[in-house]
């Protein structure tokens, strides 16, 4: 038997990175999964879950259009009868544009995603879960959300946005059996994060990526599926309302240059 065995789970951002190795390690573990994408990487993450032998369906859908989330969430039902658990991973970085050259357009675009869309996912899963008195919805925000220095101006508000989410909504689900909680990524190696890495492959700096927390490198993607596993599964029951960092470290001190004393 599997951590979540027969668990109906979707799970958004599934076309690469992050969402990709939540599908396959979800699945490994016994879901049945709703791989949800706006690209055509979808298909292949279900691809790679048929060939490793777990359940899947590929939806292509845009994670902040309500339309979309209905259209999700009603294909978990459909295809698999109920939902168990959620996980609104979906979100774009937006870039590092600098504040007085950002749009109202651009902050618009990435809340729209970042955080309209975990809220879709909260919204319309809630009827479904509370209905059969359990089940479990995660989202994924960033140690942007906690502490500056991390990203981008919209980037950041989008995900301190997630945290607050998260935390109101724990309450609003009093009494129901629902349980909500975040992940907040440090730096991971994905599709998202690639031109930092590429930079300092190009000036000879690979070696400094993660230098500022105390494993002193990136993370990887299995690294964030594997917490957002636990938040899902019934081993974290009494879990609820909380954000919690996978950084290696990285906000478990005030900055600091060198060696500590």
């Amino acid at each position: 038997m599997g951590r979540i065995e027969g668990k109906s789970v979707i799970i958004t951002g599934a076309g690469s990175g992050i969402g990709r190795a939540a599908s396959l390690m979800f699945t490994k573990e016994g879901a049945k999964l709703i791989a949800v994408d706006r690209t055509d990487g979808v298909n292949e993450t279900v691809d790679l879950v048929k060939k490793a032998g777990g359940t899947a369906q590929a939806v292509q859908a845009d994670a902040g259009s309500e339309k979309d989330v209905v259209a999700y969430i009603g294909k978990a039902l459909s295809a698999y009868g109920r939902l168990d658990a959620i996980w609104a991973n979906a979100g774009i970085s937006g870039g590092l544009v600098p504040l007085a050259e950002q749009t109202v357009e651009h902050w618009q675009e990435i809340l729209r995603i970042n955080l309209i869309g975990p809220f879709l996912a909260v919204k319309h899963s809630i009827p479904h879960l509370t209905k059969q008195g359990h089940g479990a919805i995660v989202c994924t925000a960033s140690v942007a959300g906690l502490k500056s220095g991390a990203s981008g101006h919209p980037y950041a508000a989008s995900k301190a946005g997630v945290i607050s989410l998260v935390q109101t909504t724990a309450y609003s689900l009093t009494g129901t059996g629902v349980r909500i909680n975040a992940v907040c990524p440090g730096l991971i190696e994905t599709g998202m994060t690639r031109p930092i890495f590429e930079r300092a492959k190009e000036r000879g700096t690979s070696d400094k990526i993660g230098q500022l927390n105390p494993l002193k490198r990136a993370g990887q993607p299995h690294e964030i599926a594997a917490m957002a596993l636990f938040l899902a599964s019934d081993e974290a029951s009494y879990v609820n309302g909380q954000a919690f960092p996978v950084d290696g470290g990285l906000t478990a001190s005030m900055p600091y240059t060198g060696k500590p004393v």
